[in-house]
């Protein structure tokens, strides 16, 4: 007991770490998630293939790579990141590409006869999407995104390998210390990003149950 008495506080300013970059990278991932997600149910052609291309470009490259270019490769051309925003760029990047496939899903999942209602009420197309579509398709996201956001969280772990000191560097850092260290390092570890998760998961349960409130279901 007295090694795990020893090694939380060592580790517990890389925890600090990790939910800041969650929670930034988070909410970058979300807006882009919605941008790339209604520009692929664009009705302008262009929109549609740049999106796509950067969806496709995004969850076909690995995360660590796109981490490494925007860290190490960008500054050769003039844009320099530091770690930590190095690690957010590239979550927000990665996961809202993911994410935008989400919105376009629950979007197209929306049966044409409320379009053709709205329509019909003389709505344009924004007041269309923003009042009878997105309100029924955010309900339908909600599952997806809450998998995506623990999915974040555990991509986390990889900003340790552009040096940002964050909960897996604060575990490596104690373990290269000790190495009788290790598996307790490792189960603190584990421990921190399941106590990490469970609001996420909580969360997005209670969002999901308030949605469907008043929800008839066919």
């Amino acid at each position: 007991m007295d090694v795990y008495v020893d090694i939380i506080p060592k580790i517990l300013p890389g925890a600090i770490i990790t939910i800041q970059l969650l929670v930034a990278s988070s909410c970058l991932a979300l807006v882009i998630a919605f941008i790339a997600g209604l520009g692929r149910v664009s009705r302008f052609a262009v929109v549609r293939s740049l999106t796509s291309v950067y969806v496709e470009l995004f969850r076909g490259t690995s995360l660590l790579v796109q981490m490494f270019f925007i860290f190490f490769a960008l500054p050769a051309f003039g844009f320099q990141f530091s770690p930590f925003l190095a690690g957010v760029t590239a979550l927000g990047l990665n996961y809202g590409a993911y994410g935008s496939e989400i919105v376009r899903g629950a979007i197209l999942a929306i049966p044409n006869g409320q379009t053709e209602a709205s329509i019909a009420l003389n709505m344009t197309r924004w007041q269309r999407m923003r009042l009878v579509i997105l309100p029924q398709a955010i309900r339908m996201m909600l599952p997806g995104f809450g998998n995506t956001s623990i999915e974040l969280l555990k991509g986390t772990s990889l900003v340790s390998l552009i040096t940002l000191t964050d909960l897996t560097y604060k575990g490596l850092m104690v373990q290269n210390t000790n190495i009788s260290y290790t598996f307790p390092v490792f189960i603190v570890l584990l421990i921190m990003y399941f106590v990490i998760a469970l609001p996420l998961i909580f969360g997005v349960r209670k969002l999901e149950k308030n949605a469907s409130k008043g929800v008839v279901k066919a």
